[in-house]
């Protein structure tokens, strides 16, 4: 398998399914059922995508093998050099094979490139695999920076 991982738009209609795969994922996990079409259009609705397009953010998408399989989206605070990392989602067809380390470097090198110091993001406990993949590469849990109901772990790493 080969993976590359470059920016793209968040809206091409690559970057947009998998916004709406990861949306899907997420939702239904919480639900503990799967969510369907309607309230993935209505959690999508103002979700913010849009901020994941320069100067504000970028969406950086992974591919194997040619076939669109992950996504991860950095927000920039130029004013705090302070990136977060969010929307993180690798289909699972493609899990352990290597692409989330991929993801999340490429991810921190738009953050580097953009002059930001830390990197950070908040999850919640049901999403135990992305908790493990942030630990696994040097993510360490801090203290809550944010509030909500989808927030149960908050995670920062060194640029």
């Amino acid at each position: 398998m080969t993976w590359t991982v470059t920016p793209e738009r968040f809206d091409t209609p690559d970057a947009a399914q998998l916004l709406r795969d990861y949306y899907g994922e997420v939702a239904g996990r919480y639900w503990k059922r799967p969510a369907t079409g309607a309230e993935i259009d209505e959690g999508l609705t103002d979700d913010g995508a849009d901020r994941l397009a320069p100067p504000t953010g970028h969406l950086v998408v992974g591919r194997c093998d040619g076939a669109a399989a992950s996504c991860a989206g950095v927000f920039l605070d130029p004013a705090t050099a302070t990136a977060e990392l969010t929307r993180v989602y690798v289909r699972p067809a493609f899990r352990r094979t290597g692409g989330g380390a991929l993801l999340l470097a490429a991810a921190e090198g738009v953050a580097r490139e953009a002059g930001m110091r830390v990197i950070r993001l908040d999850t919640r406990s049901d999403l135990v695999e992305a908790r493990g993949l942030y630990a696994k590469h040097g993510f360490r849990e801090v203290p809550a920076f944010n509030e909500g109901p989808y927030r149960d772990h908050w995670f920062a790493k060194e640029l």
